[in-house]
């Protein structure tokens, strides 16, 4: 928690009862204060002193996430990858004196080899309604966004508008569906 001092002024009106009364406390508990802060002479606003306690967020910066692997497909081809993974290693050559190249080589190596017969898993959508050309559609908008000329403005937001209707499409239906569901049951 931090605790921050504010300063400031506060335009009174003079026909609330309950103003007339923070205007007093506020008098009373600025007493101190009057010799080193004052609202101009001709003016009808009071110093107003307050504290505020505030809770900073601390952001986190976009970490890079690992790529997900098809674990199901590297189950069910297990003893492939790990012959094609044997071979690939019997014929990377040891140097003995630089252990760093060594690890990135066999580190290159292994999700080389990963990536070419497992793959990576495809974005899934949190939404369940939101299929994989959506995904795709989001994408390709979202490198729209930062291109600052007509062109650029033009296609992003012709891309979102068509996300906005076909979202809202898939919604309604999904929602349809479940409701349609729950009413069979």
């Amino acid at each position: 928690m931090k605790t921050i001092h504010v300063e400031g002024t506060w335009r009174l009106e003079s026909t609330s009862v309950g103003i007339h009364s923070c205007e007093a406390s506020i008098q009373k508990q600025c007493e101190g204060y009057a010799d080193t802060f004052r609202a101009d002479s001709d003016s009808d606003q009071k110093l107003l002193v307050a504290k505020f306690r505030t809770r900073l967020k601390k952001i986190i910066g976009f970490q890079k996430s690992r790529p997900r692997w098809y674990l199901e497909k590297l189950y069910d081809q297990r003893q492939r990858v790990q012959d094609t993974l044997e071979e690939k290693l019997g014929a990377i050559k040891c140097e003995s004196g630089n252990a760093e190249v060594q690890r990135n080589n066999i580190k290159e190596c292994v999700l080389d080899t990963i990536g070419d017969l497992v793959g990576k898993v495809e974005k899934r959508a949190r939404k369940p309604w939101i299929t994989q050309e959506m995904i795709s559609k989001m994408d390709e908008r979202r490198n729209w966004k930062n291109v600052n000329n007509e062109e650029g403005r033009r296609n992003y937001r012709r891309l979102r508008n068509e996300l906005k209707r076909a979202t809202e499409k898939a919604r309604k239906e999904y929602l349809e569906n479940i409701c349609n569901e729950i009413m069979g049951m």
